[in-house]
């Protein structure tokens, strides 16, 4: 079986598991434009199944236009083969942020307020009904302004593609236990209403830190991120529901994982520095304490353990240290039962996954101690590979 069918096995298996989307129940005549935006960089290896997805839709996109980036692979012939249109950037410099904003100034003029534009990655697969279910969510709450993906990671790639697994699988239940709020609108897919996509040029050099007249900030290490913010402090709501599935590509090696956890919280930080604290902020800036505050007690309990064995006072846990310990044990597993018995048995020893963590606060660490330098983040791609 070739890659590509795998991840086509993947998405219809992940489909039947998520709730189905809402029918569309709009007068005929009366639904907005839907433009479909895929960004891509070499990558033509992955594309077809992409906009198969998209095509694939219960309600489908108006137009599906891939943003060609300094692509030196098959991607525009790739992208024109399965029926896309193509727009290919000039002299971009600015990575996906720019690349998309290319393709904005070239779209937005003709669009209006009320249409919509959905903005999807190329190495990503949305399940069949996140368009439809994204659409019924934007028709009945006025309040929000774009609706995210909740993403699952593709099969393969061994231990750290299962640890990644295991870990977008609690990000997906930690949003429905949050009635759905996004607080990062994923790059890999989100629809946004047309209207707040030009509020937010329109406060560019303002409210809003950028450029002027501009809707993703090129400077942004993390452009997902930052138009979060960016769209949350213009005073719109960002949701993700369970039936915006989205099957995306994982990293298959440490190294990769490296790089691409190193540029988000790097991104992370860029946008709250710039943003600076204000009552949208104030939550994301708490995380970000008490994520640090918890890499020091981690660092503490690591230094008691090795001084109680040092000492010849370390053992099993005993009495009420048993409890507290099975406690933890049933919330690993628990939380990651959607993935099934191999999800389980991976959290079920615990020191799998607590290795895990301890590798991500190595990265945390690292993107503060870097930020704090101001050495130069770079965005990272993975190498092309055979289907």
């Amino acid at each position: 079986m070739t890659r590509g069918q795998k991840r086509r096995s993947q998405l219809a298996a992940l489909t039947l598991d998520l709730p189905p989307a809402p029918l569309d129940d709009a007068p005929a005549g009366t639904r907005p434009r839907i433009v479909a935006l895929v960004p891509a960089h070499d990558e033509q290896r992955a594309l077809p199944e992409a906009l198969a997805s998209l095509r694939d839709q219960t309600t489908a996109p108006d137009r599906i236009v891939v943003v060609a980036d300094n692509c030196t692979d098959d991607t525009v012939p790739v992208a024109r083969r399965h029926g896309a249109e193509v727009l290919e950037t000039v002299g971009n410099t600015d990575r996906k942020a720019g690349a998309l904003g290319q393709a904005l100034d070239a779209l937005l003029p003709a669009l209006a307020d009320d249409d919509l534009l959905l903005v999807a990655d190329a190495d990503s697969m949305l399940v069949t009904g996140f368009v439809e279910t994204a659409l019924r969510t934007l028709r009945d709450d006025h309040t929000v302004g774009a609706v995210g993906g909740v993403f699952h990671g593709e099969a393969g790639s061994g231990l750290v593609g299962a640890l990644q697994r295991n870990e977008y699988s609690r990000y997906a239940r930690e949003i429905a236990r949050r009635a759905d709020r996004a607080t990062v609108l994923t790059g890999t897919a989100t629809l946004f209403r047309v209207g707040v996509l030009r509020e937010v040029a329109a406060a560019r050099g303002t409210r809003l830190p950028g450029p002027a007249g501009r809707v993703y900030d090129p400077a942004a290490l993390t452009e997902d991120n930052e138009i979060t913010l960016a769209v949350r402090t213009l005073g719109w709501r960002t949701v993700s529901p369970p039936g915006c599935g989205v099957l995306t590509e994982i990293m298959p090696t440490w190294a990769d994982l490296w790089r691409q956890r190193l540029r988000w919280q790097r991104g992370a930080l860029e946008n709250l520095r710039g943003y600076g604290l204000n009552v949208v902020t104030a939550p994301y800036l708490a995380r970000q304490a008490g994520m640090y505050a918890g890499i020091v007690a981690v660092g503490l309990f690591l230094l008691a353990t090795a001084l109680f064995a040092t000492a010849g006072l370390l053992g099993p846990p005993t009495g009420l240290w048993i409890a507290v310990t099975a406690v933890f044990v049933v919330e690993r597993v628990w939380t990651v039962r959607a993935r099934g018995w191999r999800g389980m048995a991976l959290a079920l020893p615990m020191v799998v996954e607590f290795g895990y963590d301890l590798f991500q606060q190595a990265v945390f660490l690292r993107a503060a101690a870097d930020a704090l330098r101001g050495d130069r983040a770079d965005w990272h791609h993975l190498a092309p590979s055979g289907a």
